[in-house]
């Protein structure tokens, strides 16, 4: 019998350990948990882990990214970005969710876009409504 599991899982595939030094292209199909420093871009289908002591200077494009360390980078989460009380995350996000904990640090400018927003603009039906300032009195 086949377990369904919907939950995003957060077990490590790779890990780059502390005192490791990475530079380069890294794709991998699963979770990735940096607890060094790595300098390129990272392609992942799992969740990309930034851990408290990690430094990634790199462009980050993943399902799901944790910020715990410090990006220098921008970064692309095809579902949640989450910026931890340690987190420093300076470039820019696109996510579906943001998530920045008291404490975390975002220096960039973050797009939020839902998956069903992929629709061209030009089939959407709604027509934005006017800003409504109340009257000076």
């Amino acid at each position: 019998m086949k377990k369904k599991n919907k939950r995003p899982s957060h077990r490590t595939d790779t890990l780059i350990g502390p005192g490791s030094e990475v530079e380069g292209v890294l794709q991998c199909e699963d979770n990735l948990r940096i607890d060094g420093r790595f300098n390129g871009s990272i392609e992942s289908q799992g969740c990309v882990t930034i851990g408290e002591n990690a430094v990634a200077r790199s462009s980050i494009s993943a399902r799901e990214v944790i910020v715990a360390g410090k990006i220098y980078g921008d970064v692309t989460a095809e579902n949640k970005l989450t910026i931890t009380p340690t987190g420093q995350m300076y470039g820019d996000v696109c996510a579906n969710s943001l998530v920045i904990m008291e404490g975390g640090l975002l220096h960039g400018a973050s797009v939020m876009e839902h998956q069903a927003a992929n629709a061209a603009p030009s089939e959407s039906t709604e027509t934005p409504l006017p800003l409504q300032r109340p009257e000076a009195g």
